[in-house]
């Protein structure tokens, strides 16, 4: 088979994994790594296709980069061989003959979503017209104007009726004590027949300007009409031409069960997030299924320019996504035996968690890497569990602070309410000051500075963090070098707000630092540990207000 890629490199003496790579928390297998290098060679050569990556100029603002992905195979006969594919389209729109095909090409000459697309585009451009006509523009200014003016002279009749209403009642009063009962009798006569004169022309009024905004503004509703049921027909279209589509996109696994979109994302009232199936590792497995080959292992890597919000860094492997690649490779994967989960691994279960101070309100540790600050759902052990138990009467929330499970470092506690409210309040006017240490996988070019990268989760990818200046939260760092050590940067972190995966997204992101902190298994490279502790704390103590300090070196 055409797909298939014989190994250009000697693999004779590499054994072949017991068991497939868990997707979404994996150290890639060597034969992945030939197979990835033999496509990243073939990538810096090759003259299939056009597609901008921003390899030549990274400023550049059309470039785009893509994750590609390789899955190592073996057919019926043992022969060992790779599959290659890329995520979403090319620019160009090709499917070179290196790539296996997508699930479901949905812009096959004469298919039923381009005829959607063209019917769609025939409402579009009527829209268009009818809201951009002078006609339509003229009506509904004047509609618009017409109607203010109307308001408008409405509420000064009112405030007329009212004054008028006010300086009857002041009549009527006065009268009591100047007229005689025939008298004042008339005069509440006429005053109550003012007021009925004086309600009439209200309504009268508001007849004649409904009549008149009525009048000015048929030709207008007419259209607007037009308008209105033609986006209803463009919603139908859409919604139809969607839910064909994610039928359309049917998944095999390795017992040749087909399931949808529609089926894999059960939630009726939920779409399957925009680009499900169109990722690498769904497209390698489909063709895998498709012409009984039987997986092995398989690797996803980047490959150009990062996008403006997530992080990714040029050649990198990166885990298959949760929001869109997690359903659908739940079912694909589903009987394949399976790496364990190391995400569901506690790692700090033989880890010291360290008491460096302590008294009636308050306790000061030393976390380790790997150890969480709160429970998970799956993994229990955290210190907040760890100080419960070996202080079970203490009367306080306990945690004040968190740092992330792979950061190391100083963590506060308290004992009581009311130390914790105290302490939390320091934290919330920020001034509690804070030094972390971290080891960039990199030469930085500068000094210091400061970053303002507002973050928010990702939502197709948790607990991923990315920068998104419209609905993110301000977060802000500033940093110094320490010192440039064999190619890495030593660096100060002071954080002054304290968002999750603050720092880790500061220091990778392009437009941070571009340098992600060694050891960074979510936006850098994965290694022994994550490179950052939070080395320095100071803060008034919460019931003698005196100022506090600790300091406790990194052991990276």
């Amino acid at each position: 088979m055409k797909k298939v890629h014989p190994f250009k490199t000697d693999i004779s003496g590499i054994p072949l994994p017991e068991k497939f790579t868990f997707p979404f928390y994996y150290k890639p297998h060597p034969l992945a790594k030939i197979a990835t290098q033999e496509l990243q060679d073939y990538l810096e050569n090759q003259s299939e296709f056009t597609h901008n990556f921003g390899l030549e100029k990274s400023s550049d603002i059309s470039a785009v980069g893509k994750m590609f992905g390789v899955l190592i195979v073996k057919n019926a006969q043992n022969d060992i061989g790779y599959l290659a594919a890329f995520s979403g389209k090319l620019a160009d729109k090709s499917v070179p003959e290196k790539f296996v095909p997508p699930i479901f090409n949905m812009r096959t000459e004469g298919s039923f979503y381009l005829k959607g697309e063209l019917e769609i585009d025939a409402i579009n451009t009527q829209l268009s017209s009818l809201k951009n006509a002078e006609k339509y523009q003229n009506l509904k200014k004047l509609v618009k104007k017409s109607t203010q003016l109307i308001l408008d002279d409405l509420a000064v009749q009112r405030s007329r009726l009212t004054l008028f209403k006010k300086n009857r009642k002041a009549k009527k009063k006065e009268a009591r004590t100047t007229l005689d009962d025939f008298q004042f009798k008339k005069l509440t006569e006429k005053l109550t027949q003012q007021s009925y004169n004086d309600q009439f022309f209200i309504k009268e009024l508001q007849i004649y300007y409904q009549d008149k905004i009525e009048k000015n503004s048929k030709e207008f509703r007419s259209i607007t009409a037009k308008i209105e049921v033609l986006k209803k027909e463009r919603k139908e279209k859409s919604n139809y031409l969607q839910q064909t589509l994610f039928s359309k996109y049917a998944f095999l696994n390795s017992k040749k069960e087909l399931k949808n979109l529609l089926a894999i994302f059960k939630n009726p009232a939920v779409k399957p997030p925009a680009g499900s199936g169109e990722c690498a590792a769904p497209k390698l497995l489909q063709y895998a299924f498709e012409n009984n080959l039987t997986p092995i292992t398989m690797a996803e890597f980047w490959w150009g320019t990062s996008p403006n919000m997530t992080i990714r860094q040029h050649k990198n492997f990166y885990p298959a996504c949760q929001g869109r690649c997690r359903p659908i490779l739940t079912h694909m994967l589903e009987d394949l035996p399976m790496d364990a989960n190391l995400l569901l691994k506690n790692l700090s279960k033989d880890k010291e968690l360290k008491i460096i101070y302590e008294d009636a309100a308050l306790i000061v540790v030393h976390k380790p890497t790997e150890l969480l600050s709160v429970p998970g759902k799956e993994i229990k052990d955290a210190v907040y569990t760890r100080i419960k138990k070996k202080y079970p009467t203490a009367t306080g929330p306990l945690i004040v602070h968190r740092l992330d499970m792979s950061t190391s470092g100083i963590l506060l506690l308290t004992k009581t309410k009311e130390a914790n409210k105290i302490l939390q309040s320091q934290f919330v006017n920020r001034t509690i000051k804070k030094r972390y240490v971290a080891l960039l996988d990199g030469n930085l070019s500068g000094n210091s500075g400061t970053i303002k990268l507002p973050l928010r989760v990702d939502l197709d990818d948790r607990p991923k963090q990315l920068v998104d200046f419209t609905y993110g939260k301000a977060a802000e760092t500033t940093w110094e070098v320490l010192r440039r050590e064999n190619g890495k940067t030593r660096v100060y972190f002071y954080p002054i707000t304290g968002r999750t995966h603050q720092l880790r997204v500061h220091a990778a992101h392009t437009k941070g630092l571009n340098t992600p902190i060694v050891g960074d298994d979510l936006y850098g490279r994965k290694e022994s540990r994550l490179h950052l502790h939070a080395e320095f704390i100071e803060f008034l103590h919460p019931t003698t207000n005196k100022k506090m300090s600790f300091t406790i070196p990194p052991e990276f």
